[in-house]
């Protein structure tokens, strides 16, 4: 067994419900399911850093899923689960196709037992006028084993699929709980069979999991700390930042599994946090902004190293395809297509070491404070948001014009690519604190970013042909390709070099769409 899938469940206490579920809507019949034993060991750092994330990784014996599993949250009730067979991993040796789902969350701590958790599970299956599966509804006597758990300090942990052998038991408790989980079937009657429980003096159970109510853990509350009024350009701001820093988090696993695109979005999110920190600083202290405006900057440039080989070679090999047919070309588009290959290895390996290391962690950290209790100052938790954030855009606006008046102005050659470059990074960062404030005006907003983003594309072709044509004079003169493609070479420089005269040629009328001062109006 081995697969991912998406998993919605609610958990009750109390009461059984009296009405008979085929009453519910869209039921047709009930039928008992096959009851199962379940014997489990659940897995997590010293000081519960799954577990106070709502994760949850077990291995099962037993019953139709055995194997390990990890459980992600997502929206509402619904968690991802990803599934490992058990002879991906020993007891206490965490399979390593979960390891880098976890290093994200465990951040250097080691992984261990945690708790045995042994269920009896009596089962009800909801079924429709087809004899579809709508839920499954599980009684479950539940008794639970806990290990005690030896602080261990942050960071000085084995990697997250060392495991170690398990504490010494020190409690066992039990317990009774009904667990709901759709199959087929919608939310509605997910409420309907809640409305049941409730109706018989049953509860939505306050223990997020198994493992919680076995550790007595219960769902965690919010920290106690004063939010920014609703409405300030604190809030807006805020869940902006909020917003960046769980999509940073949702990227690293991807690519420490080398997704398709992976490196590319995990970048782009470090650098949206680095624009909105930079142009929205005078919300914040300014010191806090400043350490972790430069630890992006550093994630930003480790990731960069990977998805510059990775776009140059996809740009260098679909190249091949523009030169004339009396051009030769021999083994070209296969020898780019390996050289880039290799370097965005060797550059994705660096990566992922990053990925590993005390510092990234760290900065992982720092993010999520910040992100949860923003160090606001005055005009980020009172005044107008409208205003404030309109003067924000404004200087965006007036940073992205002064760079390119300062590019277009500079006669053609290595100081103007450099200017355009410059150029390009402000409208990106322009376009992306346009994102982060339409909750004050959606619309005008929208169109800023819109007229920014078409703005960079134009600078950011142009950047594109500057690196290909560096990269296409040293490998024409490379001891590895000799002579044999050096025509071809030639004559994909000077596409290279054409497609640089294009991209200029659209900035005029595009640099006058972005500058008007109406599109930084949010009021």
């Amino acid at each position: 067994m081995s697969g991912e899938q998406m998993e919605r469940e609610r958990k009750y206490d109390g009461g059984r419900p009296l009405r008979r579920f085929e009453d519910l809507p869209g039921v047709a019949r009930v039928v008992p399911g096959e009851p199962h034993d379940l014997d489990a060991v659940y897995y997590d750092t010293p000081d519960l850093r799954l577990l106070r994330r709502r994760i949850t990784l077990r291995r099962r014996t037993g019953g139709q899923d055995a194997g390990w599993h990890l459980k992600l949250p997502r929206d509402g009730d619904t968690r991802e689960e990803i599934a490992e067979p058990l002879d991906a991993g020993a007891p206490g040796q965490v399979p390593s196709a979960l390891a880098p789902r976890l290093a994200v969350f465990v951040r250097g701590g080691a992984l261990a037992p945690v708790a045995h958790l042994h269920t009896r599970r009596r089962r009800e299956l909801l079924l429709d006028t087809a004899g579809t599966t709508l839920a499954e509804i599980a009684e479950d006597r539940v008794t639970g084993q806990v290990f005690d758990r030896p602080r261990t300090p942050r960071g000085t942990g084995s990697a997250p699929g060392a495991g170690r052998a398990a504490g010494t038991p020190t409690q066992l408790t039990a317990w009774t709980e009904t667990e709901v989980e759709l199959a087929e079937g919608g939310t509605a009657l997910l409420d309907d069979v809640e409305a049941a429980f409730t109706a018989a003096g049953g509860s939505r159970s306050r223990y997020p999991s198994k493992l919680a109510r076995a550790l007595g853990e219960t769902r965690q509350q919010a920290p106690d700390r004063v939010p920014p009024r609703p409405g300030t350009p604190g809030a807006v701001v805020g869940a902006a930042l909020r917003e960046q820093v769980g999509t940073l988090i949702a990227r690293d696993p991807r690519v420490r599994l080398d997704e398709p695109d992976a490196v590319h979005r995990m970048r782009v999110a470090a650098r949206r946090l680095r624009s909105l920190l930079k142009a929205h600083r005078r919300l914040f202290d300014r010191g806090r902004v400043e350490e972790l405006a430069a630890e992006l900057r550093w994630l930003g440039r480790s990731l960069g190293l990977a998805r510059d080989q990775e776009v140059l070679g996809e740009q260098l090999v679909a190249a091949v395809d523009e030169l004339p047919p009396e051009v030769p070309r021999g083994d070209l588009r296969a020898r780019l297509a390996a050289r880039y290959a290799d370097r965005y290895r060797e550059a994705w390996e660096h990566a992922v070491t990053d990925l590993t290391t005390p510092r990234y962690f760290a900065l992982l950290d720092a993010l999520e404070a910040f992100a949860d209790d923003p160090p606001l100052t005055g005009k980020g938790r009172g005044g107008d948001a409208a205003g404030q954030l309109s003067r924000t855009l404004r200087r965006e606006q007036r940073r992205t014009v002064e760079r390119l008046d300062a590019a277009l102005a500079t006669a053609p050659g290595p100081e103007r690519d450099g200017a355009l470059h410059h150029a390009r990074k402000a409208a990106k960062r322009a376009r992306y604190t346009a994102d982060s404030v339409r909750p004050v005006s959606a619309g005008r907003a929208e169109k800023f970013s819109r007229r920014m983003k078409a703005l960079q594309r134009a600078l950011g072709d142009h950047q594109d042909t500057v690196i290909a044509r560096g990269a296409l004079l040293d490998a024409g003169t490379g001891p590895s390709d000799g002579d044999a493609h050096a025509f071809a070479y030639g004559v994909l420089y000077g596409l290279r070099r054409d497609a640089a005269r294009a991209a200029e040629e659209r900035l005029p009328d595009l640099y006058r769409r972005a500058r008007g001062r109406k599109l930084t109006d949010l009021g």
